[in-house]
């Protein structure tokens, strides 16, 4: 879908009998992070052959589809630690099953894996002075840098090791680290992707979102803090909390939590950065409700049995337009929310067709209209963002069909104008609707089919995540203002430097 796309899910278990099993149920509800690919990493001691052992399962496909033998679980994927990740990929990358993760190797220190969710800014630097070096890669992806940063540093504790090539990395990422007797998990020091920590009874877990501890029923400690190293290992067990190292921040010292993950990625029942996801998104609907009121937007007169209908485009933008319908019936305008998108959760990756009529057809065979709820009423369409534009062109014809009086498209953020150096993937600049109509908002409406088109603004955005989190840090908005908080290569290529 013309959707922007985030690049991974990460999940860590510690002292658990069934680490794998949570695990595997973990990257179940982080299955919208990505689903190109996914795989579980867990450890033991084999008491036999007397040596550390990490199996590994992992494949292309969704959790379900990957891990549906259950013997993986009882005969392979064995011990009391893992970690797992849902991995999306660039399209140039994505046939290549040398880069699903985790990736696991032996070095002279024992075995490590690591999982990563994020994006090295630094990652093209690294790679010409690995190359220059003569190192062999295995992979296309940043993520094996890590690796060999860990493999070749010069300090003997492994801990330390991995503390040398954590101070080398720059960029947006959440990582999970498990050696033979630890599991770490990592957050930026910017804290750009949200990272938590969770506990079941005695053991520890780590989640790119909380939704993932409650699918297991375990409970949210806290948000791993930006440039935090927290180390589970038996010391955190017998002390009954973990312990952690921290990262030296870079550049102004500032929190750039990405604002991207309140108005799309993560889930409404997750908690990110300090706060409720469906909170902030309800802040959204009303600020949007406060720049855009109905009375500012409605052509016609309209008669209290065809009262203006808020419909969202299923699932993001739920909660989002039932904040703008809320608003404006503070407002005193007679209006309502109601479903009039239903979205079929069952549609394969594989079942359209490649050609030129695929997209439309897969919007079609996702989304159907309620045609009772939108015939013969104002419509006004609450959607999360515009990328291209081409789903929104083709939602709104699909709608016209059930014959609307008129037809609005609003946006719970502002207009995407530039790319994405921090791990979430949008096509190039030329792409981007905003961009191909340097803004003009009547022509962006006129070009998917509406009366109106109105956005978010970017002071609007901040000022509703701020106003349901009024203790929270800074936010990086880049990918709306341009300004990048953290330095990045702007001339690298998805293909030479596949982000993770």
């Amino acid at each position: 879908m013309d959707k922007p796309k985030e690049y991974c899910g990460i999940f860590g278990v510690y002292n658990h009998s069934h680490a794998a099993m949570l695990t595997y149920y973990g990257l179940h509800a982080l299955q919208h992070r990505g689903q190109e690919s996914a795989g579980i990493v867990s450890s033991y001691f084999d008491t036999e052959r007397e040596i550390p052992v990490m199996p590994v399962h992992k494949d292309f496909g969704l959790v379900l589809n990957v891990f549906d033998d259950q013997k993986l679980f009882s005969e392979k994927l064995v011990g009391s630690s893992a970690i797992g990740h849902n991995r999306y990929s660039t399209s140039g990358a994505a046939a290549n099953p040398s880069n699903i993760q985790p990736f696991r190797v032996h070095y002279s220190n024992g075995n490590i894996a690591i999982a990563h969710n994020g994006n090295l800014a630094n990652a093209r630097e690294l790679r010409e002075r690995f190359t220059e070096e003569g190192v062999l890669f295995q992979t296309t992806s940043d993520t094996e840098l890590i690796l060999h940063l860990i493999s070749r540093s010069d300090k003997e504790n492994q801990m330390d090791q991995i503390m040398d090539a954590l101070s080398q990395i720059r960029g947006a990422y959440c990582l999970v680290i498990q050696t033979d007797d630890k599991v770490i998990a990592v957050r930026d020091p910017n804290g750009f992707r949200p990272l938590a920590l969770g506990k079941l009874d005695s053991s520890y877990m780590v989640a790119s979102e909380t939704c993932a501890f409650d699918i297991i029923d375990a409970e949210y400690i806290r948000d791993i803090a930006p440039g935090e190293v927290l180390i589970l290992d038996q010391e955190a067990i017998n002390n009954g909390e973990p312990h952690s190292r921290y990262l030296e921040p870079e550049g102004d010292n500032s929190k750039h939590q990405c604002i991207f993950e309140f108005v799309y990625f993560s889930r409404p029942d997750s908690r990110i950065f300090g706060e409720n996801v469906d909170k902030v998104r309800r802040k959204l609907g009303k600020h949007l409700a406060q720049e855009h009121p109905l009375g500012n937007i409605l052509k016609g007169n309209y008669t209290p049995d065809k009262r203006p209908i808020i419909i969202s485009v299923p699932d993001s933008s739920n909660t989002a337009a039932i904040g703008y319908a809320n608003e404006n019936q503070k407002y005193g305008y007679d209006c309502k929310f109601d479903i009039g998108l239903i979205r079929n959760h069952y549609v394969g990756r594989t079942f359209i067709s490649p050609g030129q009529k695929s997209r439309e057809q897969k919007v079609r065979t996702k989304f159907n209209t309620v045609r009772g709820v939108l015939e013969g009423r104002p419509v006004i369409i609450v959607d999360d963002s515009i990328v291209r534009g081409t789903t929104s062109q083709y939602l709104v014809n699909m709608i016209r069909k059930a014959e609307p009086t008129e037809v609005h498209f609003l946006v719970s953020s502002p207009p995407i104008t530039h790319p994405c150096f921090y791990g979430m993937d949008f096509p190039s600049p030329e792409e981007l609707m905003a961009n191909r109509f340097n803004g003009d908002t009547e022509a962006m409406a006129k070009e998917i089919g509406v009366e109106s088109l109105r956005y978010l603004s970017a002071q609007g955005l901040v000022e509703a995540v701020k106003e349901a989190h009024p203790d929270g840090a800074g936010y990086c908005t880049a990918c709306f203002t341009g300004n990048y908080p953290v330095k990045v290569n702007f001339g690298m290529e998805k293909e030479e430097n596949e982000y993770i």
